[in-house]
């Protein structure tokens, strides 16, 4: 019998139905057993639920079989039971013996993690608004994203319900943030508006305001209400009356209790006379000042939360919880959430065919996440204080009883595990490998939780502003900020990081005592152009003169006027746009969905082609397409053949949008090209480059294990012999882009990169000076505050800031010319060429010997060469190849491809259809089948297109 067994035994024998327990020290002394082995063994007993602990000093401890007399009664009628601690362990299991009720929503604040401890005087502030005679007190939530604000006022709209303070109706929220700059909009959805007060007001609508009457309205982000929004909600505050939008007779009252929330202080983010309206200010802890057991706490509430979604156990050893916990470095609970979403999600993919359990396993974990128990091992108190609330593995389980919180702003609005299912299936059935699927479901949950991240961005770039920038700047950028928006003045998200590093350079110039900046001719012409900026500029110049009691030359007025400009310039930051065209009734289309379903993206269009499309209409229909995905960003057009082509100068003529075409599309290539357009910030150019290359997924076809690969062969060969450079973008070319050069230059020297240098330049004459920079490097990335229209890479000055010098050096270190010399050697090397060839065939299609055709198709090509007396690029000759390839499959399938006959009439005495005509003999002589008339007007389309080049 076990040491637990036998104190577990003693209680049973000895407590019979008395409801007074034994303490430790009367079982150790009874047992002859060290206290300290009988109390932790009394706790572990207490978390299994097989013994209860009752409240006072010195404790005492009572068996579960004591209880069964009393099995009817509740936990309210034995106040003296301490329910088990919330952490859920290996074993635990719901004890149904001993039932406990639900919290009646009298007691939803007991329920909150923390509402004893760290959130004490919070709750006695939210029931002491919500009771104060005869209407309440409006409230303003304060705390760092992901605190819980959001969940905090839900509580207080369910207390207030319990309590009967409010009619019986739903919770009324409203995000600010939508409607920041248009105060008009913002009216009509507060107070509603009449028939006729804009142009598709066809009727009456009330607004949230009387839709909430007799109840509460939340205000989220109210930082974001711009300053009329804020004067016509502390009007409705001052005197309960509102009117609506278009309406001047009639006058509505409505009694409503106000909470809002922000992240931001409220003395310099709102009106003080908006603040002074709010009697009630809460302010949230961040999630490291919680404590130890809250944490614990939260995260088994979380987890839970998934527990109830998979409908399967969760187990996690001592490590997870760990990392988890040390995660949290910027996001709070909010961020706690969206990483277990991610590792509960990654779990489930990694055990989806296990029924009862998913296992999240510490080597599994993102990097991230991982990093999370070096973060804790760097607080000793910290862990020191969680390990001992810890066992070493924790099991939770669902449990529909247990108060979860439901209502916060990272609350997907589906059930992702059931998404999940539903993409693995479908990966599936396209024929993917193990690791191929995980790959892609992965990329899916990161973009479906990429959200949060975006939410809680600015707090972890502002830790890494305040290493370049000191924290007064940081404090002044925002004043300017909020100055701006009172003036409505849009400012754009990275107005923070830029003009702090702006400003920065500025005063340590003048401190270092350095020579002031010359305004050149170029700039004035330049800052002339944009008027608001310059007028915006000139108060600007005041504030930061104010602030540092400094006079400001009216020089640093020009640029300035050209940083607000630059930072207004539309951001080039649409995703390439893709269409996939296709022949038959629905090729594209149904390649198309499945990409959409897996990928959940929204820059993909089809066109289906019936094989009795003119080709007028197919390119019309194609053009549409065109129109309709495109972002500012380029289309790829993704086809089936080589013919389709040809269609990429027409499409570009008629639409005024750059298109680039891509033949011998599949289901793969349409993923890819999904997945490079949705997570990386490349240009049309990139993305057709690594297309080209794409060889599709973790498929290496038999034979071809030991042959060179094209890569090999070019690396042998010289490369672009230019210096490789990254070029820094600034309004100046000096102050930030200096700072961003230092800044890539340490990040360069640490990642071992030394062959890649970092030039800043000014946003003034920048075209010209991109292309002087390129005469003598080979620029393969930019930075900065504004995208240059070059064919690179670009990365945002906020993204360098906000964590992305990881992403950044990843992509440097794959920009290593590599691809550009195996096109370079494609044109050198008939040998490379054929062994592409032979790949691709090999890998694309079902019914044809690689090794076998090859020989033929080199031979079509070559006697077309010699008829027509031409060179043909070994770059169209692959095209050739894979595009007559398709064509004797189709011949195979009996699934040749149709054009209208006056199209072919058209042809029939030209002479390089002739010639193709007779090449046709070649493959009706070695292989035994005869190409239709449609297919050899498509082959004369496809030859003819390049001869016209």
């Amino acid at each position: 019998m076990t040491r637990r067994e036998k104190i577990l035994q003693y209680l049973q024998s000895h407590s019979g139905t008395a409801s007074t327990g034994l303490t430790t020290n009367e079982i150790a002394q009874a047992l002859g057993i060290l206290r300290s082995n009988v109390s932790k063994e009394l706790n572990n007993l207490v978390r299994q639920q097989l013994v209860y602990k009752l409240k006072g000093r010195p404790v005492h401890y009572l068996p579960v079989t004591a209880t069964k007399a009393v099995a009817n009664t509740t936990m309210a009628d034995h106040p003296q039971l301490e329910q088990a601690p919330t952490i859920g362990f290996a074993g635990q299991a719901k004890i149904n013996s001993f039932p406990t009720t639900e919290y009646d929503n009298r007691n939803v604040f007991d329920k909150m993690v923390g509402s004893h401890a760290s959130l004490k005087s919070q709750v006695e502030q939210a029931k002491a608004a919500l009771l104060y005679p005869p209407h309440g007190l409006n409230t303003l939530i304060i705390g760092p994203t992901g605190s819980g604000k959001t969940y905090f006022a839900n509580t207080m709209y369910r207390f207030a319900r319990a309590e009967g303070l409010i009619k019986d109706q739903e919770f009324a929220t409203f995000n600010c943030a939508d409607y920041a700059h248009n105060p008009q909009l913002l009216m009509s959805h507060l107070f509603g508006y009449v028939k006729g007060a804009f142009t598709g007001a066809d009727e009456d609508k009330p607004g949230l305001i009387e839709q909430a009457a007799g109840g509460i309205l939340f205000l989220d982000e109210v930082h974001r209400l711009p300053p009329e929004g804020q004067e016509m909600i502390f009007y409705f505050m001052d005197h309960g009356t509102y009117n609506r939008l278009g309406e001047t007779a009639k006058t509505h009252h409505a009694d409503v209790r106000l909470i809002c929330a922000t992240t931001e202080n409220p003395e310099s983010a709102l009106l003080q006379t908006f603040v002074r309206r709010i009697p009630i200010l809460i302010q949230l802890p961040p999630f490291n000042q919680r404590t130890p057991k809250e944490k614990l706490q939260l995260l088994e509430q979380l987890l839970t939360l998934e527990a109830n979604r998979i409908h399967k156990n969760i187990r996690l050893n001592e490590d997870v919880v760990q990392a988890l916990l040390g995660s949290v470095t910027y996001g709070n609970v909010g961020q706690l959430k969206s990483n277990i979403q991610l590792v509960c999600a990654q779990g489930f993919l990694n055990s989806i065919q296990d029924e009862n359990e998913i296992i999240l396993k510490f080597e599994q974990l993102p990097t991230n996440i991982k990093d999370g128990l070096s973060n804790l091992a760097g607080n000793r108190e910290e862990l020191g204080k969680l390990t001992r609330l810890l066992e070493p593995t924790m099991l939770i389980k669902p449990d529909a009883q247990r108060d979860v919180p439901q209502i916060d702003s990272y609350e997907l609005p589906y059930n992702l595990y059931e998404v999940i299912g539903d993409k693995a299936a479908l990966l599936k059935d396209e024929g993917l490998d193990q690791a191929t699927i995980n790959n892609f479901i992965m990329t899916d949950i990161n973009l479906h939780l990429k959200s949060f991240y975006h939410q809680g961005q600015f707090n972890k770039a502002e830790d890494r502003l305040n290493e370049i920038v000191d924290q007064e700047i940081i404090d002044l950028t925002k004043q300017i900020q909020h100055f701006l928006r009172q003036q409505q003045y849009p400012v754009r998200e990275n107005f923070i990081y830029a003009m702090s590093l702006h400003i920065s350079s500025f005063i340590k110039r003048v401190q270092a005592g350095k020579p002031l900046r010359e305004v050149s001719a170029n700039l004035i012409s330049l800052v002339h152009d944009y008027p608001a900026e310059l007028k915006m500029a000139g108060q600007v110049k005041e504030l930061i003169g104010k602030h540092y009691h400094i006079p400001i030359p009216e020089s640093e007025v020009y640029y300035l006027a050209v940083l607000l400009a630059s930072l207004q310039l539309a951001p080039k930051t649409g995703k390439v746009g893709i269409v996939v065209a296709a022949h038959g009734k629905s090729t594209a289309t149904s390649m198309s969905q499945v990409v959409s379903q897996l990928l959940s993206v929204n820059n993909i269009a089809a066109f289906d082609m019936p094989l009795e499309m003119s080709p007028k209409s197919a390119l019309l229909g194609i053009a549409q397409q065109v129109k309709k995905v495109d972002q500012g960003n380029g289309v790829l057009l993704l086809v089936d053949m080589g013919s389709l082509s040809t269609f990429s100068e027409k499409l570009t003529d008629m639409t005024n949008i750059q298109v680039k075409t891509i033949d011998m599309v599949t289901t793969a290539m349409v993923l890819e090209a999904a997945r490079k357009t949705a997570l990386i910030d490349s240009d049309l150019q990139t993305v057709s480059h690594e297309l080209h290359e794409f060889d599709g997924y973790s498929r290496t076809p038999s034979g071809y294990e030991n042959t060179p690969s094209v890569t090999e062969t070019a690396n042998e060969t010289a490369t672009d012999q230019r210096h490789k450079a990254i070029v820094a973008i600034c309004s100046t070319g000096q102050g930030t882009a200096q700072k961003i050069k230092n800044m890539l230059d340490k990040l360069l020297i640490d990642n071992l990169i030394e062959d890649v240098s970092v030039i800043p330049i000014s946003i003034v004459n920048m075209k010209e000076r991109l292309k002087q920079i390129q005469q003598e490097y080979q620029i393969i990335a930019t930075t900065g505050v504004t995208k240059p229209d070059i064919a690179a890479p670009f990365i945002s000055l906020e993204s360098l800031l906000q964590g992305g010098s990881e992403a950044f050096i990843n992509m440097i270190d794959q920009l290593s010319g590599e691809d550009q010399s195996a096109l370079m050697m494609l044109e050198d090397s008939p040998q490379v060429a054929e062994q592409l060839a032979e790949k691709y065939l090999g890998q694309y299609f079902t019914f044809i010997n690689p090794a076998k055709i090859i020989k033929v198709l080199d031979s079509y090509c070559d006697f077309i060469e010699r008829r027509q007396q031409l060179t043909l690029k070994n770059s169209f000759k692959l095209s050739l190849i894979m595009h007559l390839a398709g064509a004797i499959e189709r011949c195979l399938t009996h699934s040749q491809m149709h054009v209208e006959q006056k199209q072919i009439a058209k042809l029939q005495n030209n002479q390089l259809f002739q010639i193709i005509t007779q090449a046709n003999d070649i493959l009706r002589e070695t292989l035994n089948l005869s190409l239709t008339a449609a297919e050899t007007y498509y082959i004369y389309q496809l030859i003819d297109t390049e001869i016209q080049k």
